[in-house]
């Protein structure tokens, strides 16, 4: 009899190795680079991991957690870097875009060259960023909704811009309106997830924009509930431990400029059927409105800045469904209280962040981040957006983006804000 129970004991915990295995395999969750290669502005001692701060270490995971860790550390070494042929013809590939969008038809690139010597101090601009992060949501006298919550507080489906590149150890946020398209495809190239031909994309330009944003061709942390079950928080949390986590940010309120220009002045049926027609009718009293954008650009309707506001600090909006990524707001997006970033770039220097983070994750011999486009929206701008716009509109909207100004250090906007 005792021997029966240690035989069915036995065959039970084979199973359960072998069915992580075969998860591990199959999904290629990859902890090839947990012991980072990046050198972030963070002080490490040697050989310490990025995110886990001095004297910590995997004693500190729960038991769960310690277990796969070490079962995907130990699984996946083979993954542990890009072979040199690959690394070779990943540099190559066309130098221009063909743009097809009309979006980008429209702005255009900017091939000019950058000056080295002219780039900022990256290590000291990082260290500033991550401090003034890390001061406000320690700060408990600066409020905003959500931000006392804890990372498994934060419900599934609100990490769906965390998207995973496992085979560099690297997590990226998207923010929308802030070169997100193009670090897509930077992430789509790193991960090698889309193939053309049967060959995985090697230049990033190359990947055509329907494709970047379809939602079936990254892994994000949304997706793990359905791949890894209840496991799925606990490889959540190992990979936040270990990967590289960057995110790149824009002032907010050049951001909704940027948002209404690409969504509301260019037709977009999806965002002329789902926004501009309830726009149109709640705020420009219109009816009987077209059912395509066409038309009704052809007839002279189109969505206001104005609408646009009224809508952002209308409290039914909310109430009938949360922002559209476009306009959400980048603590809502990211996470920045619940998720420590190793690396916050920003669209105002985007040509010097981008080239220093790719530094950074030993991935510049691979690829270059696309060059940024002309005529990008300018912080210049706003107050001739916001001329028509009533004061009183002003100080709700900066009320509403008021974290995002203030964890990412953007100066409040005073000369909008009085009389």
């Amino acid at each position: 009899m005792t021997k029966a129970r240690l035989l069915r004991l036995s065959v039970v915990l084979v199973s359960i190795f072998m069915i992580l295995l075969i998860i591990v395999y199959w999904d290629n969750v990859g902890t090839a680079h947990f012991y980072l290669h990046t050198s972030f502005s963070r002080p490490h001692s040697p050989g310490a991991i990025p995110g886990i701060t001095a004297g910590e270490d995997w004693e500190a995971l729960p038991d769960v957690d310690d277990f796969l860790a070490k079962l995907l550390s130990s699984s996946l070494k083979q993954n542990s870097s890009v072979p040199r042929k690959t690394e070779q013809l990943l540099v190559q590939g066309s130098s221009k875009p063909v743009v097809s969008n009309l979006e980008e038809n429209v702005r255009g690139y900017d091939w000019s060259t950058h000056n080295d010597r002219n780039s900022l101090d990256q290590e000291k601009l990082q260290i500033e960023r991550q401090r003034t992060l890390r001061e406000f949501c320690a700060n408990s006298s600066f409020t905003f909704p959500t931000k006392e919550r804890s990372f498994d507080d934060i419900p599934n489906y609100e990490l769906n811009h965390l998207i995973v590149d496992d085979r560099h150890g690297i997590i990226y946020c998207y923010v929308p309106k802030v070169a997100c398209t193009n670090w897509k495809r930077v992430m789509i190239v790193l991960s090698e997830s889309l193939l053309d031909q049967g060959v995985p994309y090697r230049n990033p330009l190359d990947i055509p924009r329907e494709h970047v944003h379809n939602t079936s061709t990254h892994l994000t942390f949304n997706k793990f509930w359905r791949r890894y079950g209840k496991f799925s928080r606990h490889l959540m949390k190992i990979k936040l431990k270990k990967y590289t986590k960057f995110l790149f940010v824009r002032d907010p309120f050049v951001r909704l400029i940027s948002a209404f220009r690409s969504k509301f002045e260019l037709e977009n049926d999806e965002f002329y059927r789902r926004f501009a027609i309830p726009m149109l009718k709640l705020y420009s009293n219109h009816t009987n409105l077209p059912t395509s954008v066409s038309e009704a650009f052809g007839a002279g309707l189109k969505v206001s800045f104005s609408d646009f506001i009224q809508y952002l600090l209308d409290p039914r909006t909310e109430k009938m469904a949360p922002f559209n990524e476009h306009w959400r707001q980048v603590y809502r997006l990211c996470h920045p209280c619940q998720i420590d970033y190793d690396f916050i770039g920003k669209l105002e220097t985007l040509d010097e962040d981008a080239a220093y983070l790719l530094q950074l994750l030993k991935v510049d011999r691979l690829l270059r981040f696309p060059p940024s486009y002309r005529n990008r929206t300018a912080s210049s701008w706003e107050e001739n957006w916001f001329a028509k716009i009533p004061l009183a509109w002003r100080q709700q909207l900066y009320k509403l983006y008021e974290a995002d100004f203030v964890l990412f250090g953007y100066p409040k906007p005073e000369n909008l804000l009085k009389d």
